[in-house]
Protein backbone atom coordinates (compact mmCIF):
# COMPACT_ATOMS: atom_id res chain seq x y z
CA UNK A 1 0.00 0.00 0.00
CA UNK A 2 1.82 3.22 -0.99
CA UNK A 3 2.38 6.14 1.52
CA UNK A 4 0.68 9.55 1.33
CA UNK A 5 3.24 11.77 -0.59
CA UNK A 6 3.90 14.86 1.57
CA UNK A 7 3.13 17.59 -0.23
CA UNK A 8 3.79 21.51 0.48
CA UNK A 9 0.87 22.32 2.44
CA UNK A 10 1.91 19.24 4.90
CA UNK A 11 5.64 21.20 5.30
CA UNK A 12 4.10 24.68 5.86
CA UNK A 13 1.77 22.99 8.60
CA UNK A 14 5.12 21.24 10.02
CA UNK A 15 7.26 24.28 9.86
CA UNK A 16 4.78 26.55 11.42
CA UNK A 17 5.13 29.05 8.00
CA UNK A 18 3.25 29.92 5.26
CA UNK A 19 2.53 27.64 1.75
CA UNK A 20 3.87 30.76 -0.06
CA UNK A 21 6.87 30.44 2.36
CA UNK A 22 7.80 27.07 1.35
CA UNK A 23 6.83 27.38 -2.34
CA UNK A 24 9.78 30.08 -2.27
CA UNK A 25 12.21 28.13 -0.55
CA UNK A 26 11.53 24.42 -2.12
CA UNK A 27 11.53 26.33 -5.52
CA UNK A 28 14.92 27.91 -4.75
CA UNK A 29 13.50 31.52 -5.81
CA UNK A 30 16.62 33.29 -5.74
CA UNK A 31 16.25 36.63 -3.87
CA UNK A 32 13.03 35.57 -1.95
CA UNK A 33 12.82 37.39 1.53
CA UNK A 34 13.29 34.14 3.46
CA UNK A 35 15.69 34.15 6.34
CA UNK A 36 18.43 31.90 6.82
CA UNK A 37 16.44 30.42 9.59
CA UNK A 38 13.48 29.98 7.98
CA UNK A 39 14.73 28.40 5.18
CA UNK A 40 16.46 25.58 7.73
CA UNK A 41 13.26 25.04 9.34
CA UNK A 42 11.52 24.53 5.67
CA UNK A 43 14.45 22.56 4.87
CA UNK A 44 14.27 20.23 7.56
CA UNK A 45 10.62 19.89 7.21
CA UNK A 46 11.07 18.74 3.71
CA UNK A 47 13.47 16.02 4.75
CA UNK A 48 11.23 14.70 7.93
CA UNK A 49 8.88 14.48 5.99
CA UNK A 50 10.15 12.62 3.03
CA UNK A 51 9.08 15.69 0.89
CA UNK A 52 10.15 14.87 -2.83
CA UNK A 53 9.11 16.72 -6.14
CA UNK A 54 7.29 15.47 -8.49
CA UNK A 55 8.83 15.40 -11.68
CA UNK A 56 6.28 12.58 -13.05
CA UNK A 57 2.83 12.62 -13.66
CA UNK A 58 0.66 10.21 -12.35
CA UNK A 59 0.72 7.53 -14.63
CA UNK A 60 4.69 7.71 -14.95
CA UNK A 61 4.78 10.37 -17.84
CA UNK A 62 7.90 13.03 -17.13
CA UNK A 63 6.11 16.23 -17.27
CA UNK A 64 7.06 19.31 -18.83
CA UNK A 65 8.36 21.97 -16.90
CA UNK A 66 7.82 25.93 -17.86
CA UNK A 67 10.24 28.37 -16.19
CA UNK A 68 9.82 32.14 -15.49
CA UNK A 69 12.78 33.74 -14.69
CA UNK A 70 11.28 37.08 -13.58
CA UNK A 71 13.62 40.02 -12.33
CA UNK A 72 11.53 40.79 -9.39
CA UNK A 73 8.85 39.79 -7.07
CA UNK A 74 7.56 43.07 -5.36
CA UNK A 75 5.04 44.50 -2.90
CA UNK A 76 3.23 45.84 -6.68
CA UNK A 77 -0.15 44.09 -8.07
CA UNK A 78 1.81 43.65 -11.59
CA UNK A 79 4.07 40.27 -10.56
CA UNK A 80 0.60 37.99 -9.90
CA UNK A 81 -1.87 38.32 -13.26
CA UNK A 82 1.55 37.15 -15.30
CA UNK A 83 2.16 34.31 -13.22
CA UNK A 84 -1.30 33.14 -12.85
CA UNK A 85 -1.71 33.93 -16.72
CA UNK A 86 1.54 31.82 -17.35
CA UNK A 87 0.30 29.03 -14.74
CA UNK A 88 -3.29 28.08 -15.53
CA UNK A 89 -2.15 27.90 -19.47
CA UNK A 90 1.03 25.61 -18.53
CA UNK A 91 -1.77 23.43 -16.90
CA UNK A 92 -4.15 23.80 -20.03
CA UNK A 93 -0.60 22.73 -22.42
CA UNK A 94 -0.17 19.61 -19.56
CA UNK A 95 2.91 21.30 -18.18
CA UNK A 96 3.26 23.00 -15.00
CA UNK A 97 5.30 26.21 -14.11
CA UNK A 98 8.03 27.48 -12.07
CA UNK A 99 9.04 30.96 -10.78
CA UNK A 100 12.30 32.06 -10.36
CA UNK A 101 13.14 35.31 -9.33
CA UNK A 102 16.70 36.78 -10.66
CA UNK A 103 16.68 40.46 -10.03
CA UNK A 104 18.23 40.43 -14.03
CA UNK A 105 21.56 39.45 -11.95
CA UNK A 106 23.22 37.10 -14.45
CA UNK A 107 25.08 34.89 -11.90
CA UNK A 108 21.41 34.13 -10.77
CA UNK A 109 20.35 33.47 -13.90
CA UNK A 110 23.55 30.79 -14.30
CA UNK A 111 22.69 29.32 -11.18
CA UNK A 112 18.79 29.06 -12.36
CA UNK A 113 19.81 27.50 -15.29
CA UNK A 114 21.90 24.64 -13.44
CA UNK A 115 19.08 24.06 -11.35
CA UNK A 116 16.97 23.35 -14.79
CA UNK A 117 18.80 21.38 -16.61
CA UNK A 118 18.24 19.01 -14.05
CA UNK A 119 14.55 18.70 -15.35
CA UNK A 120 12.52 18.34 -18.93
CA UNK A 121 12.15 21.81 -20.02
CA UNK A 122 9.92 23.24 -22.01
CA UNK A 123 11.42 26.70 -22.32
CA UNK A 124 11.75 29.89 -20.51
CA UNK A 125 9.58 32.82 -19.87
CA UNK A 126 12.13 35.94 -19.82
CA UNK A 127 9.97 38.35 -17.57
CA UNK A 128 10.35 41.83 -16.25
CA UNK A 129 7.99 43.86 -14.42
CA UNK A 130 9.02 46.94 -15.76
CA UNK A 131 8.24 46.69 -20.14
CA UNK A 132 12.02 47.60 -21.11
CA UNK A 133 15.05 46.20 -24.12
CA UNK A 134 16.47 43.36 -22.30
CA UNK A 135 19.45 41.52 -23.26
CA UNK A 136 19.74 37.60 -23.74
CA UNK A 137 22.61 35.51 -23.09
CA UNK A 138 24.08 32.92 -24.80
CA UNK A 139 22.85 29.87 -22.47
CA UNK A 140 19.36 30.91 -22.61
CA UNK A 141 19.76 31.72 -26.28
CA UNK A 142 20.12 28.29 -27.01
CA UNK A 143 16.14 27.39 -25.38
CA UNK A 144 12.89 27.72 -26.35
CA UNK A 145 12.43 31.22 -25.21
CA UNK A 146 9.74 33.67 -25.22
CA UNK A 147 10.26 37.17 -23.90
CA UNK A 148 7.20 38.25 -21.31
CA UNK A 149 6.60 42.22 -20.79
CA UNK A 150 10.25 42.80 -22.77
CA UNK A 151 11.92 42.82 -25.73
CA UNK A 152 15.07 41.99 -27.48
CA UNK A 153 16.66 45.20 -29.60
CA UNK A 154 16.76 42.71 -32.77
CA UNK A 155 13.66 40.62 -32.12
CA UNK A 156 14.77 38.16 -32.48
CA UNK A 157 13.06 35.73 -29.76
CA UNK A 158 8.72 35.97 -29.87
CA UNK A 159 7.47 38.87 -26.81
CA UNK A 160 4.55 40.74 -25.49
CA UNK A 161 3.88 43.67 -24.48
CA UNK A 162 1.44 45.79 -22.93
CA UNK A 163 -0.20 48.48 -26.34
CA UNK A 164 0.73 51.42 -24.12
CA UNK A 165 0.17 53.50 -27.18
CA UNK A 166 -2.97 52.60 -27.79
CA UNK A 167 -4.13 52.38 -24.17
CA UNK A 168 -3.18 56.31 -23.90
CA UNK A 169 -4.66 57.50 -26.80
CA UNK A 170 -8.17 55.44 -25.50
CA UNK A 171 -8.42 57.09 -22.81
CA UNK A 172 -7.22 60.56 -23.96
CA UNK A 173 -9.81 60.18 -26.08
CA UNK A 174 -12.34 59.08 -23.64
CA UNK A 175 -12.09 62.76 -21.57
CA UNK A 176 -11.83 64.15 -25.54
CA UNK A 177 -15.39 62.77 -26.50
CA UNK A 178 -16.83 63.80 -22.87
CA UNK A 179 -15.98 67.60 -24.62
CA UNK A 180 -12.44 68.22 -22.31
CA UNK A 181 -9.97 70.43 -24.57
CA UNK A 182 -7.60 71.61 -21.16
CA UNK A 183 -6.28 68.24 -21.11
CA UNK A 184 -3.05 67.63 -18.42
CA UNK A 185 -0.75 64.70 -18.86
CA UNK A 186 1.16 63.23 -15.08
CA UNK A 187 3.84 61.46 -17.01
CA UNK A 188 6.36 59.38 -15.67
CA UNK A 189 10.10 59.52 -16.28
CA UNK A 190 11.50 59.57 -19.93
CA UNK A 191 13.57 56.40 -19.70
CA UNK A 192 10.58 54.63 -19.38
CA UNK A 193 9.11 52.52 -21.99
CA UNK A 194 5.71 52.47 -20.91
CA UNK A 195 5.99 56.56 -19.88
CA UNK A 196 7.06 57.34 -23.32
CA UNK A 197 4.49 55.35 -25.13
CA UNK A 198 1.57 56.86 -22.64
CA UNK A 199 2.49 60.40 -23.61
CA UNK A 200 2.75 58.94 -27.25
CA UNK A 201 -0.66 57.97 -26.95
CA UNK A 202 -1.25 60.82 -25.08
CA UNK A 203 -0.63 63.66 -27.89
CA UNK A 204 -1.58 61.15 -30.99
CA UNK A 205 -5.19 61.74 -29.31
CA UNK A 206 -4.98 65.42 -29.17
CA UNK A 207 -3.48 65.58 -32.58
CA UNK A 208 -6.26 63.67 -34.15
CA UNK A 209 -8.41 66.00 -32.43
CA UNK A 210 -6.85 69.31 -33.75
CA UNK A 211 -6.32 69.85 -29.92
CA UNK A 212 -2.52 71.67 -29.76
CA UNK A 213 -0.45 69.96 -26.79
CA UNK A 214 0.18 72.87 -24.35
CA UNK A 215 3.31 71.99 -22.60
CA UNK A 216 2.39 73.67 -19.48
CA UNK A 217 -0.11 71.07 -18.91
CA UNK A 218 2.80 68.07 -18.87
CA UNK A 219 4.20 67.56 -15.45
CA UNK A 220 6.89 64.86 -14.94
CA UNK A 221 8.25 62.78 -13.20
CA UNK A 222 5.03 61.80 -11.86
CA UNK A 223 3.86 58.19 -10.83
CA UNK A 224 3.75 58.12 -7.25
CA UNK A 225 0.56 59.68 -4.89
CA UNK A 226 2.37 61.93 -3.56
CA UNK A 227 3.97 63.40 -6.68
CA UNK A 228 0.86 62.90 -8.31
CA UNK A 229 -0.74 65.10 -5.28
CA UNK A 230 1.70 67.35 -5.53
CA UNK A 231 1.66 68.14 -9.62
CA UNK A 232 -2.15 68.44 -10.00
CA UNK A 233 -1.64 71.62 -7.03
CA UNK A 234 0.65 72.87 -9.35
CA UNK A 235 -1.49 72.74 -12.28
CA UNK A 236 -4.89 73.73 -10.66
CA UNK A 237 -3.31 77.27 -9.91
CA UNK A 238 -2.48 77.80 -13.95
CA UNK A 239 -4.17 80.90 -14.88
CA UNK A 240 -5.77 78.95 -17.25
CA UNK A 241 -6.34 75.38 -15.35
CA UNK A 242 -7.18 71.98 -16.78
CA UNK A 243 -10.54 70.44 -16.72
CA UNK A 244 -8.90 66.99 -17.24
CA UNK A 245 -6.15 64.78 -16.38
CA UNK A 246 -4.77 61.82 -18.04
CA UNK A 247 -2.77 60.00 -15.19
CA UNK A 248 0.19 57.80 -16.05
CA UNK A 249 -0.84 54.91 -13.53
CA UNK A 250 -3.51 54.78 -10.82
CA UNK A 251 -1.22 55.45 -7.91
CA UNK A 252 -0.66 59.17 -9.38
CA UNK A 253 -4.34 59.38 -10.35
CA UNK A 254 -5.06 58.81 -6.30
CA UNK A 255 -2.62 61.47 -5.27
CA UNK A 256 -4.75 64.08 -8.39
CA UNK A 257 -7.74 63.21 -6.17
CA UNK A 258 -6.38 64.40 -3.16
CA UNK A 259 -5.09 67.63 -4.44
CA UNK A 260 -8.48 68.44 -6.24
CA UNK A 261 -10.39 68.04 -3.39
CA UNK A 262 -7.78 70.28 -0.97
CA UNK A 263 -8.35 72.70 -4.19
CA UNK A 264 -12.64 72.21 -3.07
CA UNK A 265 -13.36 70.99 -5.96
CA UNK A 266 -14.52 67.47 -6.96
CA UNK A 267 -14.58 64.62 -9.09
CA UNK A 268 -16.16 64.85 -12.17
CA UNK A 269 -18.08 67.81 -11.75
CA UNK A 270 -15.33 69.89 -11.70
CA UNK A 271 -12.36 67.59 -12.89
CA UNK A 272 -12.18 64.66 -14.93
CA UNK A 273 -9.74 62.04 -14.18
CA UNK A 274 -8.68 59.03 -15.72
CA UNK A 275 -5.61 56.74 -14.17
CA UNK A 276 -3.69 53.72 -16.07
CA UNK A 277 -3.30 50.06 -14.78
CA UNK A 278 -6.87 48.95 -13.57
CA UNK A 279 -5.08 48.71 -9.71
CA UNK A 280 -8.34 46.64 -7.43
CA UNK A 281 -8.37 49.82 -4.99
CA UNK A 282 -9.15 52.01 -7.74
CA UNK A 283 -12.70 50.62 -8.44
CA UNK A 284 -13.23 51.74 -4.70
CA UNK A 285 -12.72 55.07 -5.18
CA UNK A 286 -14.87 58.39 -4.69
CA UNK A 287 -15.96 58.34 -7.37
CA UNK A 288 -14.95 55.30 -9.06
CA UNK A 289 -11.80 55.55 -11.19
CA UNK A 290 -11.93 55.50 -14.95
CA UNK A 291 -8.93 53.99 -15.91
CA UNK A 292 -6.67 51.31 -18.83
CA UNK A 293 -6.02 47.37 -18.15
CA UNK A 294 -2.75 46.66 -17.98
CA UNK A 295 -3.74 42.75 -19.76
CA UNK A 296 -1.03 40.41 -17.56
CA UNK A 297 -2.61 37.92 -17.06
CA UNK A 298 -3.51 37.95 -20.88
CA UNK A 299 0.01 38.23 -21.67
CA UNK A 300 0.71 35.41 -19.73
CA UNK A 301 -1.02 32.83 -21.04
CA UNK A 302 -0.20 34.04 -24.50
CA UNK A 303 3.32 33.88 -23.66
CA UNK A 304 3.31 29.74 -22.55
CA UNK A 305 0.66 29.55 -26.35
CA UNK A 306 3.80 30.83 -27.96
CA UNK A 307 5.79 28.66 -26.22
CA UNK A 308 4.16 25.29 -26.46
CA UNK A 309 3.16 25.83 -30.22
CA UNK A 310 -0.39 25.99 -29.13
CA UNK A 311 -0.91 29.63 -31.01
CA UNK A 312 0.84 28.40 -34.47
CA UNK A 313 0.88 31.21 -37.21
CA UNK A 314 0.33 33.75 -34.61
CA UNK A 315 2.25 37.02 -34.57
CA UNK A 316 6.24 36.78 -33.04
CA UNK A 317 5.87 40.33 -31.71
CA UNK A 318 2.65 41.08 -29.79
CA UNK A 319 0.98 44.09 -28.50
CA UNK A 320 -1.35 43.29 -26.63
CA UNK A 321 -4.69 45.63 -26.19
CA UNK A 322 -5.28 47.69 -22.93
CA UNK A 323 -9.02 48.25 -22.87
CA UNK A 324 -10.49 51.44 -21.16
CA UNK A 325 -12.75 50.52 -18.07
CA UNK A 326 -15.14 53.68 -18.34
CA UNK A 327 -16.66 54.42 -14.46
CA UNK A 328 -17.66 57.95 -12.83
CA UNK A 329 -14.30 59.73 -12.70
CA UNK A 330 -14.97 61.63 -16.03
CA UNK A 331 -18.13 63.87 -17.68
CA UNK A 332 -18.27 66.97 -19.43
CA UNK A 333 -16.45 70.24 -18.45
CA UNK A 334 -17.93 72.23 -16.43
CA UNK A 335 -19.58 75.58 -17.92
Amino acid sequence: MNEKRATMVDIARHAGVSQATVSLVLNAVAHARVSAKTRAKVQASAEALGYTRRTQGPHGAVVPVIAMLIDELSATPFAAPLIEGARDEASAQGAVLTVICTRADPEAEEAALDMLAQVQLAGVLYTTLVTRTVAIGPRLAQLPLVLLNCHDQARRYPSVRPADVSGAFAATTALIQAGHRRIAHLAAEDWGEASRDRAKGYRQALATADIAVDPTLIAMPVWTVDSGREATARLLDLPDPPTAFFCFNDRAAIGCYEAIAQAGLRVPEDISVVGFDNEDLVAHLAPPLTTVVLPHEEMGRWAVQMLTGANPGGPRQMKMDCPVVLRDSVTAPPR
